[in-house]
Order: structure tokens, then sequence, then C-alpha cells
């Protein structure tokens, strides 16, 4: 690989992937200064939901501009995320891969002298001209998004071994962007502005993305060459939400997703609504139609517990545009959500079932959320409507898929679970709350007219098991499973030590569980958090370093390794 700053205009690489080495030659009658200008009047209209309209104006520069070619292929990206759709996702691959060579065309040339004196005195990034740098620039985001797509749309292992050589190569372009950002003169104090917001997300992602990887893999990346600070990554975004550069929304947009959905689905703390609700009244005063920040408004109303005010903002998302039907997906998913966290199962109904068949995410999931779903009104169901509970669940593992060459944890764990409902004389112990608590949905619970619903419930299913005169080779299961619902619930509605109570009731039934290990290092994770707050943190932390040491093989293991990460990086910082 070249050292950084002595990159050749396309690599032998990147000319293997576009499979084309014609040069790309750049008008002459676009400037950096009116490709920016029209950049950002594109990002202007897509936040208005104006989406074809962007596209358009990026359309007709796309293979001679990098920002018109970047731009274009970041709309497509987008659709192509929402869609999972295979042919658009190689429509969206297609412009990337002219993206990176038409940003890869702007970029410094270095000769063979200058490469010789770069070894000796280092890179001279002062030499960067205005446009050389945000090429460097373009290009890292172009390879930054392929990355993701060839995780997504190939499962070989050479195509995964390119997606990480290409992640590799925008790392240290971003690195050296950042270097360009230190201590270049800029022509055009614009310029700056416009480059300095695209580093600050780069880098600002970049290192929490690598943060929140468990243990072994973050030492794997820093072997390679990657490390990641999540404070460091948080003061990068802050930053760019600030600086007044095109790229200033994506920093926005990355600050409201990692606070307000990365941390609550794969982390333990809580996300800065603070910071959220000030971003989202700036936000929503400028796009006030954006089905974008509709969307993050109606998550953090969810997030602080207003549910009713959360179903309104998902509906407004959900009526502001028609243009791209797969963002309603998202809101679907949401509502489901609210409508089973209120326990108003005829209305989730509604909204699965538009998911089941609308969505291409995961029919396999979808199924078991509505046969779960129906299992919570089994009082009330029709023999037709029973019958369709054994139908969904015999159809979880006729859907299941696999992504970049593995299969979905959550479908794998559907998958058992129509097993077990099977297996079990067709019963599950609270399926949709199950699903609440590995999705991390209890963390609503701090509302006592939530929480209190829950554990009527909870305790409910508890009598009857103990009541109850049949016996089932998974009767341990079952209650463990209550006891870790019982206990988290507790927990969250600030009643610790009766939640420690079952949490280790759960542990001390660790030899006589059948199928369900998983509750067991989830136990000792939420034990773990209380131990912490209670101020016992030597014991919190041994605590979290024995399940990633010694629990292996159990349901949703990543899950909860991601969720030890956050509460780890915390404890020891």
């Amino acid at each position: 690989m070249a050292e950084p700053g002595t990159h050749k205009s396309v690599s032998d690489h990147e000319k293997e992937i576009v499979d084309s080495t014609e040069e790309i030659k750049i008008s002459t009658e676009i400037t950096l200064e009116k490709s920016i200008e029209e950049c950002q009047t594109a990002v202007d209209k897509f936040f208005n939901n104006h989406f074809m309209e962007a596209k358009d104006l990026m359309r007709p520069y796309a293979n001679v501009s990098m920002y018109h070619s970047l731009g274009h292929s970041v709309f497509l990206f987008l659709e192509a995320l929402l869609t999972f759709d295979p042919e658009t996702i190689e429509t969206a691959n297609a412009a990337l891969r002219q993206s990176v060579l038409v940003s890869g065309s702007c970029r410094r040339k270095t000769t063979l002298t200058e490469s010789v004196g770069n070894l000796v005195k280092g890179t001279q990034y002062d030499l960067y001209t205005d446009k050389e740098a945000h090429a460097e620039l373009c290009h890292a985001e172009s390879m930054q998004l392929r990355s993701v797509l060839t995780f997504i749309q190939d499962e070989s292992l050479t195509s995964l071994v390119r997606a990480g050589i290409d992640i590799r190569s925008c790392f240290n372009s971003y690195k050296d962007c950042q270097q360009i950002l230190l201590k270049k003169s800029w022509q055009s104090e614009g310029n700056k502005i416009h480059f300095e917001s695209g580093v600050r997300v780069g880098i600002g992602v970049f290192n929490l993305m690598i943060s929140l990887f468990p243990a072994k893999i973050i030492k794997l990346l820093e072997w390679i060459g990657f490390s990641g600070n999540r404070e460091y990554g948080l003061k990068e975004l802050n930053i760019g939400c600030k600086v007044e550069g095109i790229r200033q929304i994506l920093a926005v947009m990355a600050t409201l997703g990692y606070n307000l959905i990365v941390l609550y689905v794969l982390g333990h703390a809580e996300g800065d609504t603070k910071q959220c609700k000030e971003i989202l009244q700036k936000q929503l005063a400028k796009h006030p139609e954006s089905v974008w920040f509709l969307f993050f408004q109606g998550r953090l109303e969810l997030i602080l517990g207003n549910l009713e005010a959360s179903q309104e903002f998902y509906k407004k998302s959900l009526e502001s545009q028609s243009v791209w039907p797969q963002f309603h997906h998202m809101c679907y998913w949401e509502l489901f959500w609210i409508h089973c966290i209120k326990f108003e199962w005829k209305n989730a109904l509604i909204y699965v079932n538009k998911l089941c068949e609308h969505s291409n995410w995961s029919k396999s999931c979808y199924y078991y959320q509505k046969a779960a779903v129906l299992m919570m009104m089994q009082d009330e169901l029709n023999s037709s409507e029973s019958e369709e509970i054994d139908k969904l669940l015999k159809d979880v593992a006729r859907y299941k898929q696999k992504i970049g060459g593995q299969s979905l944890p959550m479908e794998q764990f559907s998958i058992k679970r129509a097993e077990r409902y099977f297996n079990q004389d067709k019963s599950l112990m609270l399926p949709i709350l199950e699903l609440m608590l590995v999705w991390n949905l209890f963390k609503v619970l701090k509302k006592p007219n939530i929480a209190n619903n829950f554990l009527k419930v909870i305790e409910k299913s508890i009598a009857f098991l103990k009541s109850s005169s049949k016996h089932s080779t998974y009767d341990n299961d079952n209650k463990a499973i209550l006891l870790l619902m019982r206990g988290t619930c507790l927990t969250y509605m600030g009643s610790p030590l009766q939640g420690m109570e079952c949490l280790e009731e759960v542990i001390s039934m660790k030899e006589h569980l059948v199928e369900d290990h998983y509750v067991i290092p989830y136990a000792i994770f939420e034990l773990a958090l209380i131990d912490w707050k209670n101020g016992k943190k030597e014991k919190a932390i041994s605590a979290l370093e024995d399940v990633k040491k010694n629990y292996t093989g159990y349901f949703l293991e990543a899950r909860l390794h991601f969720r030890i990460q956050s509460a780890l990086t915390e404890f020891k910082k």
C-alpha cells in the first residue's frame, strides 16, 4: 500500500473492481465551488423530501464532477439500504464505482522525486490544492459506502477481502484528510469549511464504529492498524454538527442515529437526549416535513416514554412522502413495537402485516413476530386464527436468509423459538415480551404506568406456571425466562433489590436449563449494571469479564457482547 499522501490517481485494485481503465476527463466548466453549491442544493431538497429532484440535480454531471458523482451515489446508496433489493444494490454499486473513479482521477499525483522526498521529510500536506484535498475526502467516502454494500451484496470470501481492503484504504484516506486539515493553507475559506465538516464526520463515525465492537474484534483491528475511541468520535461529531459545511447534516444524522438507535440496540447506556432534542428542534425548523427528522423525533419520544407523542411523529413521517415507500417500513417497525408496549395487539397486527407483505428485510422475523402477537391474544382467537399461528411458525424457517454469508442472529432465534413452540405442546412463554427484552425495549419501562402493566402480565404467567398440572422438559427454561423478564422489569422500575433476587435465582438455575442458556449471561449482565450503580465497581467489571470469557454458544451472543463492550468502555475509562 502506498504511503499516505503518495496515492496514484486510481489504484490497480480500484481498476479491477470498476472493470475499467478508461481515463476520466473532468469538465473545466464545473468548478469545485460550483459543484459544492449544487450538491448543497440537492442535500436541502433531499431532506425536504424532494428525493427525485435531488437525484436529477446530481445525475447530469455524475461522470465528470466528484461532488455530483458522490451525491448521486449517496442517494442511490440510501435507497439500496432501505430496499435490500439486489437490482437497486447493484445500481448503487455501479454509481459508487464511478464515484471512486471520478474522485480518484482528481487526487494528488506525486512524481518519483516527490515520493522519495516524502520518505525522508514526511508527506507535504501543505502542497495539496483545494481540489486535491476534496478529492481525497470524496474518495474516502465513496470507498466507505462501497465497502458497506459489498458486505450486503456478496457473501463470497473474495468480496469480503475486497471490502476489508476498501475500509483500510478509506481509513488511511481519512487520516490523510485530517493531516491536510491541520497543515494546509486554503485558497478559499469556504472550501476549508466544507472539507472540515467531512473530515469530522468521517473520523467521528470511524471511531464510534470501532469502539462499539467486542474486545476480540477490536484487538484484531488494532493489529492491522485501526483504532477507535468513543469519546474522541463523539467529540469530532459534535464539532461536525456545528461546522456549517455541506456534510454538517451527515454529522447531525450520525449523532441522532448513535444516540437514539445504536446505543439502545447495541449499547447499555442512555443516549444524550438533551443534545438530540436541541438538534431536532433546529432541524425541524429548517425541514418541518422531513421524513428523516420526523422519524427521529418519534424515536426520541419513544425513548422518553411518551408513547402517544411518539406515535404521532411516526405517523407524520409516514404521511410526509410517498416516493420512497421503503422508508415507511421503518415507521411500521416502530409503530408495531409501540402498540406492543401498550398491549394493543390488534393495532400491532396491522403494522406487522404491512411488514410481512411489503418489507424484504426478514420475512422470517416478521412471521415470528406476528405469531407472537397472536399468541398474546390466544383467548380471543377463533379456530382459523389459532391455525394461522401454526402456519406462520412453520414458515419461519422457510424464509431464512443469509446476508454477508451469515444467517441473521434474530432469524436463528426466531427459528429456534418456532421449533420450541411445536416441541412444547404449541405454547411459548410471553414470546412478544421476550422479543422486547432481547431488542432492549425494556428501557422504556421507566414510566410507572407502562412498567406496571408489564409486571402484572409477567407475574400472572409465573403464577400460571407454578399452578399448572402439565409438566414439560422446558419447565425450568420457561421459569428462568419469566424471572429474567421480572428482574429486568423491576430494575428499570426503580426496584433493583427485588430485581436482584430474580436475577440471582435465574443464575442459580444454570445446571437445570435444557435450551435457554442465554438467560444466564443476560442475567449476569443486568446484575453487573446494578452492582455498578450501587458502587460495587470491581465486582461489576469482574462479572462482565467473566461473561466474555466463560460463556459462549448461546442465543444472541454477539448482541450481548456489544452491550458488554459498551459497559466496560464506560466502567474502565
